[in-house]
């Protein structure tokens, strides 16, 4: 494997260039999809930072669940996507599906339940801007879409199949979830997987672990936190590229990508391993971060499949969703803080200034 050196301010304008060519190009070309599987929420974020819950003076609400963040981010960014999920047949299930079709996302997949809530989770955000969470969703709704339900037309239709952890927990779902990935992949889809660890909603750290892992090799990429490689290799080292080669990159693997937060991100394929830097910016609410990190980084796949194996084009990507996630954390809710693609192209050129 080899490493490659840091962009330079020329090779930031070369691919901003580039993105607002893609972006202004032909636009009834039709664009390939991703359909985003999983949970779909409403987040209650206190209006102050660094206090807790009972401290809170007041919340607002945002629509949330990672996998819903993602394919609204894709939207945002120019691309096409869809969410296949269930809410409660309330109003925040409406509210919900709602939301997806005002940002453009196909929410044609979408699935309401008559006898379950559409799920909630209150975010402390600490003085630092990262989150805790308490979660409603005994069971939610998005716990008990069945396979039945699955849009399988949809899921046939998706050039990449992006899903997380949280819809492994329980059944129905994680059935449906099985099945949706077996349907996605034999169509031609590539998987997409960010684990998106939520200790509190599993049954022990071992269930956790085992869950997450369950899968893992039948991704084609995935995206992991540093906090994520400690838990699931019990507290190896995350910055150890041994480990992550070793304990985590599996023969199937096209893509496994790093974030570290701030610091920008590390990226290994089968031919070579990198970092890119982050972008600097003071922030409010990481809420967010990681989902529109992945979404800059499937629209850059999106729009050539085989990105992983040219590493300039790759490292231009993974740049691009650093700055997604950089602009997320500027505002409080995942949904209302995701940025178009106009305003990544805003930001790039100051990372090397």
């Amino acid at each position: 494997m080899t490493t490659r050196v840091e962009a330079s301010h020329f090779s930031i304008k070369i691919m901003c260039h580039e993105w607002s060519r893609i972006a202004n190009g032909n636009r009834q070309e039709k664009k390939p999809l991703v359909v985003c599987f999983g949970e779909m929420l409403i987040d209650f974020v206190p209006t102050v930072g660094g206090v807790s819950l009972a401290e809170a003076p007041g919340f607002k609400k945002a629509a949330g669940g990672a996998p819903a963040n993602v394919a609204v981010g894709i939207s945002r960014l120019g691309g096409s996507s869809a969410f296949i999920g269930k809410v409660g047949e309330d109003e925040f299930g409406y509210l919900l599906a709602e939301i997806l079709k005002q940002n453009n996302v196909d929410n044609s997949g979408m699935r309401f339940d008559h006898g379950a809530r559409t799920a909630l989770a209150f975010v402390t955000l600490r003085a630092d801007g990262e989150r805790e969470f308490l979660f409603f969703r005994n069971p939610s709704a998005d716990m008990l879409l069945h396979e039945s339900e699955l849009d399988v037309n949809l899921l046939k239709k998706a050039s990449i199949f992006h899903y997380g952890s949280i819809s492994l927990i329980e059944e129905p779902c994680r059935s449906a979830h099985l099945a949706a990935m077996d349907i996605a992949k034999k169509s031609g889809s590539i998987l997409s997987y960010d684990p998106n660890l939520r200790l509190p909603l599993w049954p022990s750290e071992e269930a956790a672990r085992k869950g997450i892992m369950s899968i893992w090799n039948k991704a084609d990429i995935i995206k992991i936190s540093e906090e994520e490689i400690s838990f699931l290799t019990c507290g190896k080292d995350p910055y150890d590229d041994k480990v992550v080669l070793e304990e985590l990159f599996h023969p199937n693997l096209k893509l496994l990508v790093v974030t570290e937060g701030s610091e920008g991100c590390r990226y290994y394929t089968k031919n070579f391993k990198g970092r890119v830097a982050g972008v600097k910016v003071k922030p409010v609410d990481t809420t967010g971060a990681g989902d529109a990190f992945v979404s800059g980084m499937l629209t850059g796949l999106a729009s050539n499949l085989n990105l992983y194996e040219d590493e300039k084009k790759l490292r231009e990507a993974l740049l691009f969703a650093n700055a997604c996630g950089a602009i997320t954390v500027m505002e409080r809710g995942a949904i209302p803080a995701l940025p178009t693609r106009e305003a990544v192209l805003r930001i790039l050129p100051k990372v090397a200034s």
